[in-house]
């Protein structure tokens, strides 16, 4: 594995003097005039008043935005983001400086270096304070025996039908298990599954630097780490063999002039799957499968009618269709606050592809 890796997390910004400050007595109408004009704010005396904050920024938005559409949604939330990043916190020896304010293990292990106070943006802290949570309480994933640990900044499921979906495949699957590679390994759910049924080798890469670190961490020198190889790289990164079976869930939705590097895990540019498809097929063996974890979601939302898949599919020359297993995703949950009327239409595929 590649050992040159740097980990993503926020910047730090240096303290300054002179920022408006947020506390109960503050005025909300000027302070969010302050953040309109491009201005950060610093919350003081309490961690609540950031959350104060946040939802004083989200309502705000809310009287002034459309906050309907799957494409509204997606506005609502670049505004928020931006706004929102405007807020700051102060840090001082690894500890935020309010009262009330929890206790994040991160701050420990990311800044360990940083002698002097500092700023982070408060969405930002809040993101570490519940990464934090996850990382050491775990959380449960039905198809695995055991929790997962997501590290920092890596992408883990919050929905489980397209892993349901795979589980049930590899129960199917009747050909050799003696590599397999996960392309965007993540939190390493595919990689375990593979493992859980019976793959001897499987090689996780990922352009994440923190998925590869944080399993690397986990893994450490147990029996899972001599089954799961890690290369932090594009796609198959330094792997030049083949193999009997190549697994990929890629973001399902194109990538927009507004997203930012940590979207993604769930966006996906221009050329990905061209890529993909291009190097899978010199790593694929002449009985091979290549099985590609998807969803019509983008197509239902209107954000694009072009299907990656059905596309490579369509040019004919590398790869043929062996099978597409659609499975219909569960409604949306009563508690979401956010329209998801759209997710009644919304089904996960597995795709199943062979050499040409």
């Amino acid at each position: 594995m590649s050992t040159d890796i740097t980990i993503n997390k926020p910047k730090p910004i240096p303290a300054k003097k002179g920022l408006q400050l947020f506390n109960r007595a503050a005025d909300v109408k000027n302070t969010m005039q302050t953040l309109e004009a491009g201005k950060s704010v610093l919350i003081t005396d309490f961690y609540s008043n950031g959350l104060t904050l946040l939802k004083e920024v989200q309502l705000y938005l809310k009287r002034r935005m459309p906050n309907k559409t799957f494409n509204e949604q997606r506005a609502f939330r670049a505004a928020y983001r931006k706004l929102s990043n405007l807020i700051l916190i102060e840090i001082v020896d690894q500890k935020l400086t309010v009262s009330k304010a929890p206790s994040i293990g991160w701050l420990q292990k990311f800044y360990a270096e940083e002698k002097s106070s500092f700023l982070l943006p408060f969405p930002q802290v809040q993101g570490l304070n519940s990464s934090w949570q996850w990382h050491t309480n775990g959380i449960v994933i039905p198809v695995l025996r055991n929790k997962i640990h997501p590290y920092y900044g890596t992408y883990f499921p919050t929905r489980f039908d397209h892993l349901i979906v795979f589980d049930n495949w590899l129960k199917r699957y009747s050909g050799p298990k003696k590599t397999a590679i996960d392309i965007g390994i993540g939190s390493g759910i595919l990689s375990y599954q593979m493992v859980k049924h019976g793959f001897q080798k499987v090689f996780g890469t990922d352009t994440n630097p923190n998925a590869i670190a944080g399993l690397k961490e986990f893994l450490g020198d147990t029996k899972l780490s001599r089954k799961i190889e890690l290369e932090y790289g594009h796609l198959f990164g330094a792997w030049e063999k083949q193999t009997e079976l190549i697994v990929f869930n890629p973001p399902w939705l194109p990538k927009t002039s507004e997203n930012d590097k940590n979207d993604e895990a769930i966006y996906y540019n221009e050329t990905l799957f061209t890529d993909f498809f291009t190097e899978a097929k010199k790593r694929l063996l002449p009985d091979g499968k290549l099985v590609i974890l998807f969803s019509n979601l983008a197509e239902i939302t209107s954000v694009t009618k072009d299907h990656p898949i059905e596309i490579e599919l369509a040019k004919g020359n590398r790869f043929t269709l062996e099978k597409c297993i659609k499975k219909t995703v569960k409604t949306a949950s009563d508690k979401t606050k956010r329209d998801q009327h759209w997710r009644a239409l919304e089904e996960v595929q597995l795709w199943i592809l062979n050499h040409k």
